[in-house]
């Protein structure tokens, strides 16, 4: 299995779970019709993880193809994601061709693998793991430094524990003054409304989000 793999990348193949065309449910183009192209594969395992579908699985796919199927939704933003895009070599690739056709390009990312690769023009949606999600070990520190005023920093919360913990990483590195902080809840864990009020008694420079998708949709995948 892992030289068919080594095969495909060779030949400038990407592993793709899906590509679909809905509303951008996070971070700073919430709402925008968007392009999302999902990519196969994350080494982590969030405890709360919604799109464990795309652990495995896809089918292989070239870039030019990937970009003939984007051009046919006729929008102007695009959103690769995973899993954990950047476990793909080629999903560097794929981000600066996206961004040679002229999309407004975003990536998210766990930030656990490196983002230096990443084409300055994308905008990078770096999810930093909060203890609740088993995988805060993950969390690639040196990644903030190549976060810009363009990029956000996410942390999707599951408790308190969780909200203190975000809340100690914004203030003691200063995130807020680097780019826009997103605090999100753990779908069906913690109540939205608990989390406003901390982030309103902390009065805390960061900005409340919910994942729109699931507010219209639920869990359904692939929306």
């Amino acid at each position: 299995m892992r030289g068919r793999e080594e095969s495909a990348d060779a030949d400038g193949r990407l592993r793709i779970s899906e590509v679909f065309h809905s509303l951008q449910g996070e971070a700073d183009a919430v709402g925008w019709p968007t392009v999302f192209v999902r990519l196969t594969g994350c080494p982590l395992r969030c405890r709360w993880c919604d799109t464990a579908y795309a652990f495995e699985g896809g089918h292989w796919r070239t870039i030019d193809s990937i970009l003939v199927e984007v051009a046919t939704h006729g929008v102007h933003h695009v959103c690769v994601t995973g899993g954990e895009p950047l476990a793909q070599r080629r999903c560097a690739q794929l981000l600066s061709r996206l961004c040679d056709e002229g999309y407004e390009v975003s990536l998210e990312t766990s930030g656990a693998l490196d983002v230096s690769v990443v084409d300055a023009r994308v905008r990078k949606v770096l999810d930093l793991k909060a203890p609740g999600s088993g995988e805060q070990a993950r969390n690639l520190w040196g990644n903030l430094a190549f976060i810009g005023a363009r990029d956000q920093v996410k942390f999707v919360l599951a408790s308190r524990d969780d909200y203190d913990w975000a809340r100690a990483v914004v203030e003691t590195r200063k995130l807020a003054d680097q780019c826009m902080v997103l605090f999100s809840p753990v779908h069906g864990e913690l109540r939205p409304v608990e989390l406003a009020q901390w982030i309103l008694e902390d009065r805390l420079p960061v900005r409340f989000q919910l994942q729109l998708h699931k507010l219209l949709w639920g869990d359904v995948p692939g929306r």
